[in-house]
């Protein structure tokens, strides 16, 4: 009788199933270990990090704390196929006592979500979709039905950079084993769950679904991000069904171009074609998601390299946050918050180019070429235009625009420089010779 009822509670909702727009009006803004921690961060070093980011940043918007990857790992420097792992008997993840000890006695991630909120703060984690391959050898039952983790697995299903989990199946049981996961997640108090291997590499339209209806049975608002990327263009409705921030490309690190040995890794200069793509798919709850910041330090265990302060230039650490904030994507910190230095706190906690990722609509890429980048939005009074220049080649360029090439009526408008705080008057157009790599960002208000 439960199998038939899990049966038809799964038709129905696969059929119906839509995600809560308002789990994520705005797009997310917080701070993920993997970026200075990789699999290796401890309890206390991310306490630590989320009360920077309570005392400097909760003010600015700042709000999510993410576990990523490897947090149920006893061993993280071990060696992928010898890693010791912590599970509960329904075959289901837990942390690592003596990495996370305040989980001891079965209380998994309760009692560090329970801090994080007590300081104001969103507690996230980071998964690999899948049931553990541990579970399945031990056929564990789960739970809340009578289903077996053998009865969900996917075995010829294996994330290619990550062998720890096999697939789901689009069965009850899969969908029971999902239920179970974000049930768990929402006993602890979770409020974001990042689900790896399953937007790209491949695209997994049917876990993402059942996740999603993992998520919206749990009783808990819990924000659905997916990654890597790319995620494909053309799923872009599916994906905005079921999630609220997807990747847009693979991993984002602190380099322009490509980066030797690392293949996988985004470039700055390549994201603005990505994002200029995905541009006219932002829309209010639903994010894509052009990746984590490397700014500032980078350790002491980065996902990618050595330790390390970001090998970008200042110019393009303020690129970075310009291109974010007006193509509204998600603004997911990665560098070390305890060792927040003056410049990149500045541009974390400029409140006038944050109001341009949070309030501001109808972001388009004007221009985009080899050696200039041009994007308008519209600010959130419905009148001017918020107008951001890049100088995308390795020289100085003069970036030259009237009025009447941005879309606006030939009158008077005020300008404000939006990374300087300060008003340069009512030019008739712009005239701007920006330094290799760097940016601009303005709003013009039509003059009363």
């Amino acid at each position: 009788m439960r199998a038939m009822k899990l049966i038809v509670l799964f038709l129905i909702a696969a059929r119906f199933a839509v995600p809560q727009a308002n789990v994520a009006p705005t797009p997310p803004m917080g701070w993920n270990s993997w970026d200075s921690y990789g699999l290796s961060i401890t309890e206390s070093e991310f306490r630590s990090n989320a009360d920077v980011l309570a005392d400097k940043l909760k003010q600015f918007g700042w709000t999510y704390v993410v576990v990523d990857e490897g947090w149920y790992l006893a061993d993280p420097d071990s060696k992928p196929g010898s890693f010791r792992f912590e599970l509960d008997v329904n075959g289901r993840y837990t942390p690592a006592i003596n990495r996370f000890p305040s989980a001891v006695n079965n209380a998994g991630f309760k009692p560090l979500a329970d801090h994080i909120h007590s300081r104001g703060l969103k507690f996230g984690i980071h998964i690999i979709r899948g049931i553990p391959r541990e579970a399945v050898a031990k056929n564990s039952p789960i739970g809340d039905s009578n289903f077996h983790a053998t009865d969900a697995a996917e075995t010829s299903d294996i994330c290619p950079w990550n062998a720890d989990n096999y697939g789901v199946k689009n069965t009850p049981a899969g969908q029971a084993y999902y239920n179970s996961l974000a049930k768990l997640y929402a006993s602890w108090g979770v409020d974001f769950v990042k689900v790896d291997c399953i937007a790209a590499h491949p695209y997994k339209g049917d876990e993402i679904r059942m996740f999603s209806v993992a998520l919206q049975e749990s009783g808990r608002p819990i924000v659905l991000s997916l990654s890597p990327g790319p995620a494909p263009l053309d799923k872009s409705e599916e994906l905005r069904r079921y999630a609220q921030m997807w990747r847009i490309s693979d991993d984002f690190w602190d380099h322009w171009g490509s980066w030797p040995k690392h293949e996988f890794s985004q470039g700055l200069f390549n994201q603005f074609s990505t994002a200029a793509q995905w541009a006219p798919h932002v829309g209010a709850g639903y994010w894509p998601d052009a990746d984590m910041l490397p700014l500032g330090y980078l350790g002491p265990h980065p996902g990618a390299g050595e330790p390390r302060e970001s090998r970008f230039s200042h110019d393009e650490e303020k690129t970075v946050m310009t291109l974010w904030s007006v193509f509204r994507s998600p603004l997911i910190m990665g560098g070390n918050l305890t060792r927040l230095d003056d410049f990149t706190a500045s541009l974390l906690t400029n409140s006038e180019v944050l109001e341009v990722n949070q309030k501001s609509t109808h972001a388009r890429a004007l221009v985009t070429s080899t050696d200039r980048a041009v994007w308008t939005a519209q600010p959130p009074t419905g009148t001017g235009l918020y107008v951001a220049l890049f100088n995308l080649s390795d020289r100085p360029v003069r970036m030259q625009y009237s009025w009447s090439d941005l879309g606006l009526p030939a009158q008077t408008y005020t300008t404000r420089d939006l990374w300087a705080h300060q008003e340069i008057g009512a030019p008739m157009n712009f005239n701007v010779t920006l330094r290799p790599h760097a940016s601009a960002l303005y709003r013009l208000t039509p003059k009363q």
